[in-house]
């Protein structure tokens, strides 16, 4: 028997919190957080990049579970403090922590919000674990 979802109403598939990040002149990331069925919440994150042969984009999307947010955090702090550290020392990144101008959801009237550049190195937000970095590889 095949289901249908008469509840198209309640079952919301519009972010409930989204970020962009613009990232040069090809490149926009996307943070979404959405609801399942269950009405739990996960992440998922997208890169767009502008084609140069056509108007088009291609876009390539990640789903990230609250089960592995402590996780993934973890990892992907380590691995970028790992290049910043390890594979180049000297590159100075905090030259691009520029202001940019960011163009919100809510631009209907044509607002847009200018953000401070941040200089705070890449920090895990998330809980202490007992896990270390090496139980990343096992998950």
């Amino acid at each position: 028997m095949a289901y249908e979802n008469n509840n198209q109403q309640e079952r919301n598939n519009d972010s409930i919190f989204s970020k962009r990040l613009k990232a040069g002149k090809r490149r926009t990331y996307f943070f979404d957080v959405k609801t399942t069925r269950g009405n739990d919440y996960f992440l998922t994150i997208t890169e767009s990049k502008k084609r140069f042969n056509d108007n088009g984009y291609d876009r390539h999307k990640v789903f990230l579970y609250k089960e592995d947010f402590n996780k993934f955090l973890n990892a992907l702090t380590e691995t970028i403090n790992y290049v910043k550290t390890e594979l180049m020392p000297d590159f100075d990144f905090d030259a691009y922590n520029h202001d940019y101008v960011q163009e919100d959801q809510d631009d209907a009237e044509g607002a847009e919000i200018t953000s401070a550049p941040v200089a705070a190195p890449v920090e895990a937000a998330a809980a202490p674990s007992s896990h270390t970095a090496d139980d990343v590889d096992k998950w």
